[in-house]
This record gives structure tokens, sequence and C-alpha cells, in this order.
């Protein structure tokens, strides 16, 4: 019972983290791309430049686009195809059409086309990092690679690139080169946010820590952090005096705990710590 409750617990959480993610990348797209004709990808860059050949909006372009490409998924993949993706996909569609009835934009919401440039791939590319570190996707050109990755033997990214840029070169046609140069600038700063923004989400502080007395650090990273460490013997190569080994991992909030707790008790320890963007096991991610 209580197992169930706490898988209940946790799928409730991940779908509002799901939820706000999206809604990020809603405003993002909507207040910032749409206005300005940015055109650097995905299913919105290429409902941007259609929307201005088309007789409808860039809005109601994504939400086909993204139905026809869950269609193709259910069709190519199985219904089984990634229940979080249909979920981003269909809310960010959904999302994206209500915002163009409450909230009509005739122009962009600034004069500085570089400043809500800087606000189109922040935003959807934190959206995207939050999604991608919890397994889901917003869709889309994501459905494609899916499909592509099944059926074909094809560099996968490289497609997808070809693809994007592609886009970005019709918005250069359809639009003018200053929208076009800011959707180049799009597409190549998009992949470098959203990698860093996922190794910043995941930052954790891996913890060296060489001293004489191990029992007060090992009872205060068990106790008042909730953490655990592996201890071992070890042997100065210098005097060849008889050392301890604290091997220990946290997030950065308990690093600085941590690291005061060792600079004010001893001292005299060494302690070496490193930053790593993935830590997998008890108490962190890919645990069940």
């Amino acid at each position: 019972m209580q197992k169930n409750l706490g898988k209940i617990k946790r799928t409730v959480e991940e779908y509002v983290v799901l939820t706000v993610a999206t809604l990020i990348l809603v405003v993002g797209v909507y207040v910032f791309k749409f206005p300005n004709n940015f055109s650097f990808g995905g299913v919105t860059g290429l409902a941007v430049v259609l929307g201005a050949v088309l007789p409808t909006s860039p809005g109601n372009l994504t939400f086909i686009i993204n139905m026809l490409l869950l269609v193709l998924g259910f069709i190519f993949l199985g219904r089984g195809f990634g229940v979080k993706t249909v979920y981003v996909s269909v809310l960010t569609s959904v999302g994206l059409s209500f915002a163009e009835r409450v909230f009509p934009m005739d122009a962009p919401l600034t004069g500085q086309p570089v400043l809500e440039l800087i606000y189109a791939i922040v935003l959807p590319a934190f959206s995207a990092a939050i999604l991608f570190n919890i397994g889901a996707s917003g869709g889309g050109t994501d459905i494609v690679a899916m499909i592509l990755k099944k059926y074909t033997k094809l560099n996968i990214g490289a497609a997808l690139f070809l693809v994007d840029l592609g886009i970005v070169v019709a918005s250069c046609l359809v639009f003018d080169a200053q929208t076009g140069l800011c959707s180049m600038c799009g597409l190549l700063a998009k992949s470098l946010v959203v990698d860093n923004v996922i190794e910043s989400i995941n930052l954790c502080k891996y913890f060296t820590i060489i001293c004489n007395d191990p029992e007060p650090i090992c009872e205060f990273i068990t106790k008042e952090l909730n953490r655990s460490a592996t201890v071992y013997q070890a042997e100065g190569a210098y005097q060849h005096n008889q050392k301890t080994v604290i091997l220990t991992v946290m997030k950065r909030s308990q690093a600085v705990e941590l690291r005061n707790y060792i600079r004010m008790n001893q001292p005299s320890a060494f302690i070496a710590i490193t930053n790593s963007s993935e830590i997998i096991g008890k108490g962190f991610r890919g645990f069940n």
C-alpha cells in the first residue's frame, strides 16, 4: 500500500514538473519566438515559416503538425511510444492555441530583437533540459527521430540538424536577412544551452577527504546531511603516516555545509572537491 502511494506521489510530482516545463516552453515560443519570426528548427520553427505563407497562425499550425506527428508515432511506434511525450506535445499545442486567443500579439514584446532572441533561446532550451532530465521530450521532431531510429540506419542527430538548417534557410527567404541570421544564431546556441542546463541541474559535489579523525565527519554526513560515505585506510607517501580517506557525494547546498564543518572542526584535513554532472545510485538518479 505504502509502495503504491509512493509511486502515485512520484507520478504526480513528475507530471507537475512536466506541466511547469511545458508552460515555460509555451511562454518562450509564443511571447518571444512567434512575434519575431525566429525559426531555428523544430515544429514551432516550421510553423513560423509556414504561417507566413499560409492563411493561418503559427499556433494553429503547431497544433496541426504535432497532432499529425502523434498519429504517425502511434502508427509506426505503437501506443507505448511515450506517454510523457504525448502529454507534453498535446499540452504545448493546446497552450499555444489558447494563448493566441487569450493574449493576441501583433508585434514583438519589445523593440530589442537581440534581447528577445536570448529569451526565445533560453526559455525553450531550459524547458527542454527539464523534460530530457526526467525522460520526456517536447514531441514534434523528436517523434520523427524515434521513427527514423527504429526503421533506418541514418545518423539521427545529423538528419534533424539538416532539417532544422533547412527551416532556417527558408526563414531567410520568407522573411529578411536579420530574421534569418537571428534564427541561425538560435539554432547554434540552442543545443549548447540545453546541455549546460542539464549539467547544472544534475551537478553534484564529489568529496575526497583525508583526515586523522573520521568519526565526527562521518557522523555529520550521516546524521546531519542524511548521506552516506565510503571510508578506507591509506598511507601517506612522504612520512608514511596512517590516514583515513572518506569518499562521499552530495548536492551543492549540502556540500557547502560539509566543507564549512570540516574547515571549522578539522582544519588539518585535506579536502578535494570535484564537480560531477551525474550521479546514479541510491539517493540520486537511476535508483528504484
